[in-house]
C-alpha cells in the first residue's frame, strides 16, 4: 500500500472557470453599455472606448515585453515573449479599458484617455505585480487620476444625440457629475425617474447614463454566476436609504421623502459602480461578512459625500474602500471547516 502523502498549495477545488472566461463574460456584460454609449453620444463615445481599450492592452503588452527581456540579445527572443504574452492574456486589460471608457464623458480628448489607460495598467496594475495583485481598482484609479489631471474636460458632459427633455431649474443639470440640484438643494424638483432610467435628455458619462443597459449586464453576470446578485442590490438599497435620509435636511424643516429613492439611485454612476466595480474580485474582501462590511460602508460613504459635495464620488469611494480591504480581511475572515470555539477554562 502506497502511504505517500502529496502536499500542495490551495486552492484544491477544481473548476472549469478560468480568469479568461470570467473576464470574457464581463466584456459581454459591458457590451449593452458600450452600444448604448455609442447610440447616445455618437462617434465621440466610440473613439473614447477604442482608445481606452487599445491603451490598456498595449500598455500591458509593453510592460510584459520589457519585464520578460524581450529587448535583450537584440530582440532575438521577441517572438517567444510575444507568444508567452498571448498565452497568458486573460482579457483583464480589456475589461479595465472598457470600464474606464464607460465612466468617462464623451467630451474628453483622445490623448487624455490614452494617458489614463496607461496610468491604470502600468502604475495601478502591473507595477503591483499584474492580475490579481493590484491594491485598488485600476479603472477607478484611472478616472480619479484623469479627474485631477484634466479637470477642464472631465466636467463637460454632453446631452444624448436625440431630442433632450427639458430640465427644470432645480433638476440635474450635468448628469453624472454636478448633482447639486438633487443632493444639495431642495430636492422637490428633479428629472422623472423614467428619464433617469432610460437616460433620455440626461447629460452624463458614456456608460452610466442608460440604466437599462446596466441592468441587462447585471442580469447576464448573475445568470453566469460571475457576481453575487445580492451585492449590487445591497449597495443600492443602503445608498438609497441614506441618501433619502440626508436629503431631508435640504428642506426648511426636516422631511423624509421616500419618493427621492429612485432619483438618487438612478442618477450619476451609482448603479454602474455597484454592478461592475464594487463586485471586483481582486479589490473586494474574501469573506462574506467582509463583503457585507465593504459594501455597507461604501454605500454610506458614497451617499454622505455626494450630499456634502454635490458631485459624483463613486470612483473616489471605490478607491478609498479598496485601501481598507487588507484591514477587513485581517479582522473579518471565515471560520475554517470543522472549527469549534474552544471552551473557556473554569476558574
Amino acid at each position: 500500500m502506497d502511504n505517500t502523502v502529496v502536499i500542495s498549495t490551495p486552492p484544491h477545488v477544481k473548476s472549469k472557470r478560468t480568469t479568461r472566461g470570467i473576464m470574457i463574460d464581463v466584456c459581454i456584460a459591458l457590451m449593452p453599455c458600450v452600444i448604448a454609449g455609442i447610440v447616445f453620444f455618437g462617434w465621440q463615445a466610440l473613439v473614447v472606448e477604442l482608445v481606452a481599450v487599445a491603451a490598456c492592452v498595449a500598455t500591458e503588452f509593453v510592460y510584459f515585453f520589457i519585464a520578460n527581456k524581450g529587448f535583450s540579445n537584440k530582440c532575438r527572443d521577441a517572438g517567444k515573449v510575444c507568444k508567452r504574452w498571448l498565452k497568458q492574456f486573460d482579457f483583464t486589460s480589456v475589461v479595465t479599458g472598457l470600464i474606464l471608457a464607460l465612466i468617462l464623458p464623451s467630451a474628453v480628448k483622445w490623448y487624455e484617455v490614452l494617458i489614463g489607460g496607461i496610468f491604470s495598467i502600468a502604475i495601478v496594475k502591473m507595477l503591483f505585480g499584474g492580475t490579481g495583485k493590484n491594491l485598488v481598482n485600476p479603472a477607478a484609479a484611472g478616472r480619479v487620476f484623469m479627474f485631477l489631471s484634466f479637470s477642464a474636460t472631465m466636467i463637460k458632459y454632453g446631452l444624448p444625440n436625440f431630442d433632450a427633455v427639458s430640465l427644470d431649474s432645480g433638476a440635474l443639470s450635468t448628469g453624472a457629475t454636478n448633482l447639486a440640484g438633487l443632493l444639495g438643494e431642495n430636492p422637490s424638483s428633479q428629472l422623472s425617474a423614467l428619464d433617469l432610467f432610460l437616460g433620455s435628455g440626461v447629460p452624463g458619462c458614456i456608460g452610466e447614463t442608460c440604466k437599462v443597459a446596466i441592468l441587462v449586464g447585471f442580469i447576464y453576470l448573475c445568470v453566469r454566476k460571475v457576481i453575487k446578485w445580492w451585492q449590487p442590490l445591497m449597495f443600492i438599497a443602503i445608498f438609497g436609504l441614506v441618501a433619502v435620509l440626508l436629503s431631508g435636511f435640504a428642506y426648511d424643516s426636516y422631511t423624509f421623502d421616500i419618493g427621492l429613492f429612485l432619483p438618487h439611485v438612478l442618477s450619476g454612476g451609482v448603479l454602474f459602480g455597484a454592478v461592475f466595480m464594487f463586485t471586483d474580485y481582486v479589490t473586494s474582501p474574501r469573506s462574506v461578512w467582509g463583503q457585507v462590511l465593504f459594501i455597507g460602508l461604501g454605500a454610506i460613504i458614497t451617499a454622505a459625500l455626494r450630499y456634502m459635495t454635490g458631485i459624483e464620488v463613486t470612483s473616489f469611494v471605490i478607491m478609498l474602500m479598496n485601501l481598507f480591504v487588507p484591514l477587513i480581511d485581517k479582522y473579518v475572515f471565515p471560520k475554517p471547516f470543522g472549527y469549534k470555539k474552544p471552551a473557556k477554562e473554569g476558574k
